[in-house]
């Protein structure tokens, strides 16, 4: 992190370009805002240094008025777009009428929302959480209380499996499944029931099953691994997990935080290889970008396993947020924003490749489906600079991108974005891959040794380095 006193310089540094302006919505300038956030609040976070102050659609203006095109989406959690009309509609109707209750009473908007989540998915129940970690966590305590009450696992023996370079969150329960160093260092002791499993290994998944089926109570994975990378399982892994998870009587629980809700060009991951799994983890975009709404999905026979008082939230369920979630779903349906993700993300995908074409020994590959899209750059190539570089530069030419790991820039904008802002994001990587890296290895130091790649505590190998799973 840049300290306190070279962070003018940072900011100056790269923000050079002027971009079409909306009025200023900030009376402080970017400058002072990052300094004031950097002085004032934690440093839990290395953002790129961009102050959002308004926001429509794919655009994004600081408070100086220049004019940016959202590639993170929060994370996929602004799927709809920015501040949609919809969206904005229902929290202004809803905002003066009632905003909490507590589950200490009933709602008028609750109930209509649990109706449509589980209509629209498939099952049974949901239970309704505020953030993406608070979804984990549940969705782990009911596994273990399905594992005692109905698969008679010995009490406190109950064990979780969970897959090497996942990201569930950042709680205790969510680092002790962790791979990342930087997550589980210092933070010990982590929570004991965690096994580990590579992703993508339909057989080593078996093998750990056959070992410990008998105390397993849920699988818990992502359909498609985004902080690792935006890495896809080989096809028909989705399906084996299914069967597999069906054979030795566990939960097949898949974290669609980032992926669900029409972001990979199906309203789930798991929707690729049509299978259904007994629980589903939703969050993101499900509040739009507007409020922190989170749900847990399964039939009644698992979800009635929680009775009163075992868990719940206060602000879970509330109304504020259960009518922003059933305008996002209207949204995401009345707009066909699932085949819009899908068609325009193989475009997306072809223009990166032709890219890659044209610098393939910057671009290693380039991996997606939908609108979750992943660049992976050679670090031989990249070095000394690294994909944050590379983003800071795609921010001076007016794309927002975060990299996840030194090599990897992940590419999601919301799933209203058109052809033509696809086509200048492409544009903008080149640019950088063609100016704007070599002058900026000249520019840098090379350090005299280079690090060596991070090995994982747990298994000792590099982290998030692919798997050979045939040996």
């Amino acid at each position: 992190m840049a300290s306190r006193r070279n962070l003018p310089s940072l900011f100056n540094r790269i923000w050079r370009r002027k971009f079409s302006a909306l009025p200023q919505g900030s009376s402080s300038s970017s400058q002072e805002l990052i300094g004031l956030e950097y002085d004032h609040s934690a440093h839990n976070y290395h953002p790129i240094p961009v102050v959002f102050s308004q926001a429509k659609g794919t655009s994004i203006w600081d408070p100086e008025g220049h004019k940016y095109l959202d590639f993170l989406s929060a994370y996929s959690a602004v799927n709809q777009g920015h501040c949609h009309p919809k969206v904005m509609q229902a929290v202004n109707e809803q905002v003066g009428r009632l905003t909490l209750s507590s589950r200490a009473f009933y709602n008028d908007q609750f109930p209509v929302f649990a109706k449509r989540l589980t209509s629209m998915f498939g099952y049974g129940m949901m239970l309704p959480m505020n953030t993406g970690a608070e979804g984990v966590e549940t969705a782990l305590k009911l596994a273990r209380k399905w594992g005692y009450l109905k698969k008679n696992i010995p009490n406190n023996e109950a064990l979780i499996v969970s897959c090497c370079g996942c990201f569930h969150g950042r709680t205790l329960a969510a680092i002790s499944m962790s791979c990342d160093n930087d997550a589980t260092r210092s933070f010990g002791p982590l929570l004991p029931g965690h096994l580990k499993v590579d992703f993508g290994d339909a057989d080593g998944l078996e093998n750990v099953f056959k070992e410990h089926g008998d105390l397993i109570a849920g699988f818990l994975f992502e359909p498609i691994q985004g902080e690792a990378g935006v890495i896809i399982p080989p096809d028909g892994y989705l399906t084996a997990v299914r069967e597999l998870c069906s054979k030795y009587n566990v939960l097949m629980i898949a974290d669609e935080i980032q992926t669900g809700v029409a972001r990979t060009g199906k309203m789930l991951a798991c929707d690729w290889e049509n299978v259904r799994p007994d629980v589903v983890i939703l969050g993101k975009a499900l509040g739009a970008g507007v409020i922190p709404v989170s749900a847990v999905l399964a039939d009644r026979e698992v979800m009635l396993c929680i009775q009163p008082g075992e868990h719940g939230s206060t602000f879970g369920g509330n109304p504020l947020a259960s009518a922003v979630a059933m305008a996002a779903l209207d949204v995401v349906e009345e707009e066909g924003l699932a085949k819009r993700a899908a068609d325009m993300g193989q475009e997306f995908r072809n223009q990166l490749k032709e890219l890659q074409k044209q610098f393939p020994q910057e671009i290693k590959e380039v991996r997606g489906r939908g609108l979750l899209n992943a660049v992976e750059l050679n670090s031989e190539a990249l070095f000394p600079a690294s994909a944050y570089d590379v983003c800071l530069k795609l921010k001076e030419r007016g794309i927002l991108a975060k990299p996840t790991h030194d090599t990897i820039i992940r590419l999601a904008p919301p799933l209203s974005v058109s052809l033509e802002e696809l086509h200048e994001a492409s544009k903008a990587l080149r640019a950088v891959l063609e100016i704007d890296l070599p002058k900026m290895q000249k520019q840098m130091r090379k350090p005299e040794t280079t690090s060596a790649p991070q090995v994982c505590d747990r298994c000792g190998r590099s982290a998030y380095a692919p798997v050979d799973t045939d040996a």
